[in-house]
């Protein structure tokens, strides 16, 4: 929570305008959160992981700043363009692509793609025919899975192939005249461990020593995403990230290190925006003395808190009465659907005096709640965000 979103909200309730849930992100935060992964690995390529949150003034910001740009549809694209920024910037990263969107990327100007199997390289190349693109400008960097150990969110097995394919893959790419270009991995989002890295670079470099001996030089590892933001728990700083991940690029690559990129989300804005909301009811199950209380916000799953589910994200939520003797509640939203509860296995701590009509703030919610709330379920308008 800054002093500027701390400002902005006192006055939008001054005005009478706190009529629903707002997210408040402040663009000093991401500038600041650049400049660290910046200095951290100063070597590194920074693309932003756009669908974290795609505001245009996110976006223009980070253009202005140098920042490249990771993409998972062609209107990502087409809003990283209206910045300014080149398609050169630009990578395609989404494994699962339609031809007709790799032609439209192909005629924006991009020629970074993601892929994870044979198939998709082959789509990559009746594209190029269509777009009237050279074969060999456009560079293929292939997926490989990673176990994810250690990270709040790790990521099931849909993206990337097992290490042993991906050079066959890279290979079949090589074969087609399209430029394989790399190797790239994630290691799971809200990463804990800073030595996640170490084992997904030492699978990279033994894909580019056997890409080698088939004479097909590799230049490139992305090193994806996972870099966390506070929620409940403290996590290690982007310093501490950077110094790991140079070691084990060290340690596997010795002084051949290949070029490197980074694909920060969650950890470039998570900790720049704050939402605030208001308890709608404060009700019991049963009269039973120890019942705990179920607390109902005006916002849930369906309005961008989506990363609850099965409680991976537990997000801090601060309010006017945290000086008051605590009890465990079980927090849900407002929609008229079962599974809209945001903690009850674990239920959160709240004050006892937490009432109907009071705010909340749900702070580390910068990343993944606009874009997971754009349709207004059960007629709940989509989460609002002002950037300041």
């Amino acid at each position: 929570m800054t002093d500027r979103i701390r400002d902005y909200l006192r006055a939008r309730r001054d005005l009478g305008l706190d009529e629903g849930p707002v997210m408040v992100l402040d663009l000093d935060v991401v500038r600041d959160n650049f400049s660290k992964f910046a200095r951290a690995l100063p070597d590194t390529r920074v693309f932003y992981a756009v669908k974290a949150n795609p505001a245009p003034e996110v976006l223009r910001l980070l253009a202005e700043l140098g920042s490249c740009f990771d993409t998972a549809s062609v209107a990502e694209m087409e809003m990283v363009l209206a910045t300014g920024a080149t398609a050169e910037r630009i990578s395609y990263g989404n494994t699962i692509k339609k031809r007709r969107d790799i032609v439209r990327a192909l005629r924006l100007g991009v020629r970074l793609f993601a892929v994870d199997c044979e198939v998709e390289a082959d789509k990559i190349l009746a594209a190029t025919a269509e777009a009237g693109v050279e074969t060999a400008d456009v560079q293929v960097f292939c997926r490989i899975l990673c176990d994810g150990a250690g990270a709040d969110w790790p990521l099931s097995r849909k993206f990337g192939c097992e290490p042993e394919m991906a050079v066959n893959v890279l290979e079949h790419a090589h074969r087609l005249g399209l430029q394989a270009y790399g190797v790239s991995f994630h290691v799971g989002s809200q990463q804990a461990n800073t030595e996640a890295w170490d084992g997904a670079l030492a699978s990279a470099s033994e894909i580019f020593r056997e890409c080698a001996l088939r004479g097909i030089g590799l230049s490139m590892v992305n090193l994806g995403g996972g870099f966390p933001t506070k929620y409940l728990k403290q996590v290690p700083g982007v310093e501490t990230y950077g110094d790991s991940i140079f070691r084990a690029l060290t340690k596997h690559f010795g002084n051949r290190i290949p070029e490197t990129i980074i694909e920060p989300g969650r950890g470039m804005v998570g900790n720049a925006g704050v939402i605030e909301a208001e308890v709608v009811l404060v009700s019991k199950k049963s009269e039973a003395e120890d019942e705990v209380r179920w607390v109902y916000l005006d916002i849930g799953k369906f309005g961008g808190l989506a990363e609850t589910m099965d409680e991976s994200i537990r997000y801090a939520i601060r309010t006017d009465h945290d000086e008051d003797r605590m009890a465990p509640c079980v927090v849900a939203g407002p929609t008229c659907d079962s599974v809209d509860v945001l903690y009850e296995k674990n239920p959160y701590p709240l004050p006892v005096s937490l009432s109907i009509g009071d705010k909340v703030l749900i702070e580390g919610t910068g990343a993944y709640t606009t874009t997971y709330s754009a349709v207004a379920f059960n007629g709940f308008p989509p989460l609002e965000q002002i950037v300041i």
